[in-house]
């Protein structure tokens, strides 16, 4: 006797659905849809949609002279906190696959930094970077080199920031590095030492190819992390000195909220620009990178 067939509930699947879109609608797709209108409108004082403008917003912000050295010092925040975050979790890895004491230890400490908050790790390096009292500087002076202003030199600022982004991402990078490299098969590591494959040759030739799908995530992940960052600069530099901070996401705040300021189409119209560059970039790692990058 057949067993009695399956009636489908069409409905039932929109209902497991539904909280998503939901969600997606409420905070995702109507803060767009606002963040699109604000764009296209002008504001009073005190941020009060105004008339219609058209691409005003878009044209002025395009003309202004600064914003060209907003979008440099956002891909060069990019760079120094991406590729030294990956690329040193990487090394961490592979130097604890190496058949040392106290490796679980090791692991633990060098994850530790994705225990703490934006909030906390910049006040840390805030300390840390202090000119009088900070260990930074502490450390020149024991090499014997000058003191730095890590935080108020303008040749500088930007790779303190990058630096304290590296070491908050550092942690997580380990983590999801440290699952990969436990996914590989244990039969392919024993047969590559059998061949002699050790080191280097171990890690270039076994480990780093199958790891491409781990890096790959975290490059895509962290570049978009880094155009969005905002916390360890405002409590580090706000933007400073002389704006050598102030990247697309802290430029968006201060059109619209710091120094009293309420230029809310102004700062809707940077938001706009902000999402298509992490689109762009994504496309650009999906079209470019993914093609190096060896599922098994």
């Amino acid at each position: 006797m057949s067993p009695p067939a399956r009636r489908s509930a069409p409905g039932l699947g929109w209902a497991f659905i539904l909280p998503s879109i939901v969600g997606f609608g409420l905070f995702v797709f109507w803060p767009l849809g606002q963040t699109i209108v604000l764009s296209l409108h002008g504001n009073d004082l005190f941020g009060r949609s105004g008339e219609y403008v058209g691409l005003l917003n878009f044209t002025d912000m395009f003309a202004d002279p600064e914003f060209g050295k907003v979008l440099l010092v956002t891909a060069g925040f990019a760079v120094l906190s991406v590729l030294p975050a990956v690329v040193g979790a990487l090394f961490v890895v592979l130097l604890l696959e190496a058949r040392i004491r106290g490796v679980r230890l090791l692991r633990t400490v060098f994850a530790l930094p994705f225990a703490f908050s934006v909030a906390t790790a910049s006040v840390v390096f805030a300390v840390i970077y202090n000119p009088a009292v900070g260990i930074a500087n502490a450390a020149l002076d024991t090499l014997g080199a000058g003191r730095v202003d890590w935080l108020t030199d303008p040749s500088m600022a930007l790779v303190s920031v990058a630096a304290t982004t590296v070491w908050m991402n550092l942690g997580y990078n380990v983590l999801v590095l440290s699952a990969g490299v436990g996914s590989i098969p244990a039969e392919v590591v024993e047969a590559a030492r059998l061949d002699g494959a050790t080191g280097w040759r171990l890690a270039r030739d076994i480990h780093l190819p199958l790891l491409t799908p781990q890096l790959f995530f975290l490059v895509v992940v962290s570049t978009i992390h880094a155009l969005q960052s905002f916390g360890q600069i405002h409590v580090l530099t706000k933007g400073g000195p002389n704006h050598e901070t102030t990247t697309l996401v802290y430029s968006v705040y201060e059109k619209a909220f710091a120094y009293g300021s309420s230029d809310f189409g102004g700062a809707s119209a940077r938001a706009i620009v902000l999402l298509v560059i992490v689109l762009a970039c994504t496309a650009v790692q999906f079209g470019v990178l993914e093609r190096r990058v060896h599922y098994r």
